[in-house]
């Protein structure tokens, strides 16, 4: 469905995407990590139209889109989210759905009533009617969900969803996203909560200083002594890899 090929983006002297090279299949759950500044949001960017690759080609179910503009993306299909959650917050929660909602439903009855149907698929059908404002951090992140599932897509980036979740709520939503999936849609995530990788995805890579270090399943990348040493500095490919990757 999505193929990136030896993907590179500088900023000044900064490399933030070096030569990145990834295909994802339809209808998987597939996952990007690394450490804090190893550029899976830039990475993201590039994909959705954010930011213009300086080098490679990104192609989605067989077209070229790289370099096209962001709204162009989404219309083919490709929605994200975002790290920083930023609702309307002059508006409803419903209201907010909606405007990701208007990429397809013109009209404002259509776009309301297609906000209620994501809403009840992400928990969020007892919100409504609440100020977006008035949500805690995980309603918030079901909200961000929400925006970018209303747009119908067929490919959906999820850039830490939940960050800032405890572990219930971590586990709450753990099968919102699968049933999205299971509905007929890919997810590519970045992700720092481990036991969420581990649970969700089929596949995975690993992004470091800007360059894939390892791809795999989450199992073997847990055990791989690069990925180790990347979140944990050298000389921590000693200790028991699960700790590491987990900790």
């Amino acid at each position: 469905m999505l193929d990136v090929e030896n993907l590179s983006k500088r900023f000044g002297g900064l490399i933030a995407t070096n030569a990145v090279s990834l295909h994802l299949a339809s209808g998987s759950i597939s996952a990007l990590i690394g450490p804090n500044g190893a550029g899976k949001t830039t990475l993201f960017a590039q994909i959705s139209g954010f930011y213009r690759p300086d080098e490679g080609e990104i192609r989605f179910k067989n077209q070229r889109i790289t370099g096209m503009a962001p709204e162009d993306i989404c219309l083919l299909g490709i929605a994200r989210t975002f790290q920083i959650v930023q609702p309307f917050a002059g508006l409803t929660v419903r209201e907010n759905i909606a405007v990701g909602a208007h990429l397809r439903h013109a009209g404002r009855r259509a776009a309301l009533d297609r906000a209620d149907a994501v809403a009840r698929r992400v928990g969020l059908a007892g919100f409504l009617d609440r100020p977006a404002a008035s949500l805690t951090v995980a309603g918030r992140k079901r909200l961000e969900l929400a925006k970018a599932l209303a747009t119908e897509p067929a490919l959906l980036l999820l850039d830490e969803v939940m960050a800032g979740l405890n572990p219930t709520e971590i586990d709450e939503i753990i099968p919102v996203i699968r049933d999205i999936r299971d509905s007929g849609v890919t997810i590519l995530l970045i992700e720092h909560v481990m036991r969420a990788v581990m649970n969700l995805s089929e596949h995975a890579w690993v992004l470091n200083n800007g360059a894939l270090i390892a791809e795999g399943s989450p199992a073997e990348i847990a055990a791989n002594s690069q990925v180790i040493e990347a979140y944990l500095g050298r000389g921590a490919a000693g200790v028991p890899s699960a700790e590491a990757v987990h900790g």
